[in-house]
């Protein structure tokens, strides 16, 4: 298992606690009612968060992957496993 660097970890966990703050304000609105269109533009905003997110850490991943100073992996399934990774993504 590859190891993110602390900047990566750091910056998903921040936006993981925004996602997650924006979550529980969309369940707030659900919960009064309010209209459609505004929880379903939240909804919207916590899905791009998400998918920007992914996008941070398979970056990170990627970087440390392609980089694994231990080499026990070889090149074929480091890249067959990040290959992997992001097809689980779309």
């Amino acid at each position: 298992m590859v190891e993110l660097p602390a900047r990566v970890r750091e910056d998903a966990l921040k936006r993981m606690r925004r996602i997650e703050g924006q979550a529980r304000g969309v369940q707030r609105m659900i919960e009064e009612g309010r209209d459609c269109h505004e929880i379903l533009h939240q909804l919207s905003a916590i899905r791009s968060a998400v998918y920007q997110t992914s996008l941070l850490l398979a970056r990170g991943y990627a970087v440390e992957c392609l980089h694994d100073p231990r080499g026990k992996r070889s090149p074929e399934e480091m890249i067959n496993e990040l290959v992997d990774m992001l097809a689980k993504m779309s």
